[in-house]
């Protein structure tokens, strides 16, 4: 399985799973969106997953991954500071991510 058919398939569960996510398109890529803010996204220029993890522990765990970094959409090293891309080698803990980025924090 590719990385862009791994991300169809855990968005479809997510989607499916729970009421408040919703997939969708932003900044050029498909996404997911809960409450109508994207959570989590899929950059193939970037090659990986993108997941917004405003916990610091576990923002801090995803960049321990090779390859891992923080999402500069821009390219002109302005990035989001709460936003991680993990790369397709990781993606088998992309789910562990996404439940993490679609959870409500507190």
């Amino acid at each position: 399985m590719d990385a862009r058919e791994r991300y169809d398939d855990l968005v479809d569960f997510l989607a499916f799973s729970r009421d408040d996510v919703t997939l969708s398109q932003m900044m050029g890529m498909p996404c997911v969106k809960r409450g109508g803010k994207m959570v989590a996204g899929f950059s193939g220029r970037l090659g990986g997953m993108v997941f917004k993890l405003p916990t610091e522990a576990v923002r801090a765990r995803a960049l321990a991954l090779a390859g891992a970094v923080l999402f500069d959409p821009s390219g002109q090293g302005q990035p989001f500071k709460e936003w991680v891309v993990i790369p397709a080698a990781h993606g088998e803990l992309w789910s562990e991510f996404a439940q993490h980025a679609v959870t409500p924090a507190g």
